[in-house]
């Protein structure tokens, strides 16, 4: 009987033991800068440039983990250059509009780099343990992408939040305030000390939450169908 010729090795068996992890090591960055956020503050200092650095290094490791054709290098990367500058500033009221516009091209940078993991993950019959991280990396920038939009608004109208004093040093939301929101707010555990007083903010945290809910309710099911034994395999002869 011939023997069936060997099969050629895929993409992700050639892959290099780093090569192949892109998006485990996406998610080590991000949850490294939510980590590293609230020890930062908008001074000069070491911390501050290892912020600006570490920001840099995510952006350049999300245009890695979305390279899979041309065409999304070529976007990620015309997106990346704006995003650098953004993940690199320290979020607070009163920036200028520059600074505005690089804040909404970060945003425009986390959506793009969702919707490609997105695709990327959920298009796999099986998911592995990459695409689990691929899977948490989106979740991740959910709560980056809404802390963006967050600093917008306040940027653009500074009263859109009530800090209360009894539990803030500062009367106005920067740097990890606005994160502190959005992660509360996705989570549906709040954000204590933190109100958000225009409507439209409110509006804005209600739809995340939903977001928040509904991703996570696709992916638990998505893991128990894709784990699920057939059903001609199950049955005993």
């Amino acid at each position: 009987m011939s023997q069936a010729s060997p099969q050629p090795p895929t993409a992700d068996a050639r892959s290099l033991p780093v090569t192949g992890h892109r998006f485990f090591l996406l998610f080590l960055f991000l949850l490294a800068d939510l980590a590293f956020y609230p020890f930062v503050s908008d001074t000069l200092g070491a911390r501050y440039h290892i912020f600006r650095a570490l920001g840099v290094a995510i952006t350049l490791v999300a245009v890695y983990a979305v390279s899979f054709r041309k065409g999304l290098i070529f976007i990620a990367l015309v997106l990346a250059v704006p995003a650098m500058m953004e993940r690199s500033m320290f979020f607070r009221t009163g920036i200028g509009a520059l600074s505005m516009t690089s804040v909404f091209v970060g945003f425009v940078f986390d959506v793009f780099v969702m919707v490609v993991l997105f695709h990327r993950i959920f298009a796999r019959d099986k998911p592995t343990a990459e695409t689990l991280f691929g899977a948490l990396c989106i979740y991740l920038l959910i709560g980056f992408a809404f802390a963006r939009l967050y600093a917008l608004i306040a940027a653009a109208r500074p009263h859109v939040f009530y800090l209360d004093p009894t539990t803030n040093q500062h009367p106005v939301p920067l740097g990890f305030d606005f994160i502190f929101f959005s992660f509360g707010s996705m989570t549906t555990a709040g954000a204590s000390g933190i109100v958000a007083v225009s409507p439209q903010v409110r509006a804005l945290s209600v739809i995340e939450s939903i977001l928040g809910v509904l991703y996570l309710a696709v992916m638990i099911s998505r893991l128990v169908d894709a784990y699920r034994p057939d059903d001609a395999g199950s049955k005993e002869l």
